[in-house]
């Protein structure tokens, strides 16, 4: 797979990353795998937030929606070819 499919590959589930990662153009898809690895990794964290009381109930669908819309920004970056950070998240590095 080239870059840009490796990169709009890597965003559509934990399945499509790992295809891409191991499949895939790493080397120039890294901005996109790394920002794909954090938005997919988001939910995770609010279903581990969810557990709190009251704090964790409020926090956990905001997570939710917010790893949405970063999902679909950064899918839609990747499919123009465009290395832009997401808000809050883009400088979040995983992979090295």
């Amino acid at each position: 797979m080239d870059k840009k499919v490796t990169s709009i590959v890597g965003y559509i589930s934990w399945i499509g990353w790992l295809i891409a990662f191991f499949a895939g153009d790493r080397e120039g898809a890294k901005f996109h795998l790394n920002s794909a690895l954090v938005v997919l990794a988001l939910p995770i964290v609010g279903g581990i937030l969810a557990i709190i009381p009251v704090l964790g109930w409020i926090a956990a669908p905001i997570i939710s929606l917010y790893a949405f819309i970063m999902w679909i920004m950064g899918l839609v970056n990747a499919i123009k070819q465009e290395e832009k950070p997401l808000p809050l998240i883009g400088k979040i590095t995983i992979l090295k």
